[in-house]
């Protein structure tokens, strides 16, 4: 069985489709009637009837489980879209899942992660921005550490965070103006700057915020900023950054600035202001069997080490080009899932020196799967 695992909550938890019904999904593409569907399973089987009729329940079960998009399922979405937006806060989705719920537990489950902080040769704030993972903060512990450890006397005014869209479906970016809820008290929204980058995006924004409903790579820097910057008043510019693949005419850095030109201008001028911090919440290479590649993890390691170390190289310097280059080198095998994100806080940030704190791996043995991440501090020169 395949099972369906949708964060959205509009295919019922639990909801599975045999993996010998794939061939017959895959022709359900929006371009074929029923019965142009059932000439080609017929022909699938080797000439063996199968008739409108026979498919007909299948495709009544699939929408009622949510796994068409239908009118029905559109419905549904919209209703979920349009209660999201109604709400003025954003409500934690993983707590008591990826982290403690209880607000008397959850700083002394933080301090514990952050004690693994290196103490040697640590920069010093103020810095303009910090590269975390948003991996589950147990597996990415190091990276955590790392990253929020250096963060404890810093005191931004604004923080921008980059996040990763991985159900953001138009558009390149994704903004929302409500505030974050976690256990230990809400991170207020910087309305006005996140209205610039909408009114400055146009198009490369999705006009939906949805995608913020159910989307971890905020959350957790939301709640680790909470927790280190507990004295300091800040407000935050949430942002979602989605996949080049599909939306941009080429893959390139000239594709990247043509598409998304001003809202990447409106994000400079916004980082540049006095106070202002960008963290970019970040992953690098998803690699073996779990993420579509053929062979285990284990064999591709050094290659997707090899690989985050050439674009952490090109950030280090400011080359936005030479970041692109290497991606595309690649043809992005290894799933870097924090690309556009790295790529725009290659392009808003001033000149920088980086400080890579630390560079890991998640194995994943039970899949032969394996996540890798880092955690660095930019300075400014």
């Amino acid at each position: 069985m395949i099972l369906v695992r949708d964060r959205l909550e509009l295919v019922p938890y639990g909801a599975g489709v045999p993996a010998g019904l794939l061939p017959v999904l895959a022709l359900m593409d929006g371009a074929r009637s029923l019965a142009d569907l059932a000439a080609e399973v017929t022909a699938m089987q080797g000439g063996r009837l199968v008739t409108p009729d026979d498919l007909r329940p299948l495709v009544t079960e699939l929408d009622a489980s949510g796994l068409l998009d239908s009118p029905r399922y559109q419905e549904k979405k919209a209703a979920m879209a349009a209660a999201f937006a109604a709400r003025t806060v954003r409500e934690p989705v993983f707590a008591g899942q990826a982290y403690p719920e209880a607000p008397d537990k959850l700083p002394a489950y933080l301090d514990d992660v952050l004690a693994a902080a290196p103490d040697t040769s640590r920069p010093s704030p103020p810095f303009s921005a910090v590269i975390a993972p948003h991996i589950d903060p147990e597996a990415g512990r190091t990276g955590y550490a790392a990253a929020y450890g250096a963060l404890r006397q810093a005191a931004p005014r604004r923080v921008v965070v980059l996040g990763v869209g991985h159900q953001l479906i138009n558009g390149l970016y994704c903004l929302t103006d409500k505030a974050f809820a976690t256990p230990l008290g809400e991170v207020p929204a910087d309305t006005a700057a996140i209205s610039r980058l909408r009114q400055a995006g146009g198009a490369c924004v999705d006009p939906a915020e949805l995608p913020h409903r159910a989307e971890h790579s905020v959350e957790f820097q939301a709640v680790f900023l909470r927790h280190v910057l507990s004295a300091v008043p800040f407000a935050m510019v949430p942002v979602l950054c989605g996949s080049p693949i599909g939306v941009l005419p080429a893959y390139s850095r000239q594709a990247f600035l043509d598409y998304a030109g001003p809202f990447l201008a409106a994000l400079r001028e916004i980082v540049r202001e006095p106070d202002t911090l960008v963290v970019a919440g970040v992953d690098f290479c998803h690699i073996g069997l779990k993420f579509g590649h053929t062979e285990p993890a284990d064999g591709l390691e050094a290659a997707a080490m090899a690989h985050d170390q050439a674009l952490l190289s090109a950030l280090s310097r400011g080359d936005a080009e030479g970041f692109w280059t290497e991606s595309a080198r690649v043809e992005d095998t290894y799933n870097v899932c924090g690309f556009t994100a790295l790529a725009t806080l290659a392009e808003v940030l001033p000149p920088a020196s980086m400080s890579l704190l630390c560079h890991d791996i998640m194995r994943e043995p039970g899949t032969q799967s394996a996540v890798t991440f880092a955690a660095a501090t930019f300075t400014p020169k």
